[in-house]
């Protein structure tokens, strides 16, 4: 993560991969939900994020203050002048909402660079849920945060907690424990 966040510069695409990569990261949005936002959606008085997620669902986020001043410095020296009120827009004109797959191929791409094999925005959302795993978050937890139906869905990210794991395996037959 740090060497991600280090590879993204100060130029107009810098600052919008930086802004995109602490959204996906730290509220472990989806590529989807990160394409679909608008200007409106963000709540600066209240520190606030609105989310449409899957099953066209709206959810209300606290906005960190990392993410916010990340998505502030896009909107103000990196997002190309445009009458739409999309937040992330195409870096060549026509400047229209960045899409989707734009924010997946960004994503490949930049982990490609920073010696990343495999992935895209897809694993900044795995990132950010071992993170709070790691933190001490509980499953029911992460599943609020991720905005999953069902905690079943947020269990395949405790195989990732090894350490945590552990603690919960019984000692194997004749060894010292």
């Amino acid at each position: 993560v740090r060497v991600l966040l280090a590879s993204c510069d100060e130029s107009p695409l810098g600052l919008r991969t930086t802004a995109i990569v602490l959204l996906l990261l730290r509220l472990g949005l989806r590529a989807g939900e990160v394409a679909a936002l608008d200007l409106d959606d963000i709540r600066w008085r209240t520190a606030e994020i609105i989310v449409r997620g899957k099953g066209r669902r709206e959810s209300r986020l606290p906005l960190p203050r990392d993410v916010g001043e990340a998505v502030a410095t896009y909107l103000r020296r990196g997002r190309p002048t445009s009458t739409t009120r999309s937040i992330f827009l195409r870096a060549r004109a026509p400047f229209t909402r960045l899409s989707m797959v734009g924010i997946s191929h960004l994503l490949q791409s930049r982990l490609r660079e920073i010696g990343v094999p495999r992935g895209g925005a897809h694993v900044l959302r795995h990132t950010a849920a071992t993170q709070l795993l790691r933190r001490g978050a509980s499953l029911p937890e992460i599943a609020h945060v991720l905005r999953h139906r069902h905690v079943d869905t947020t269990a395949i990210y405790a195989k990732v907690d090894l350490v945590g794991l552990a603690k919960l395996a019984r000692p194997w037959p004749g060894s010292a424990s």
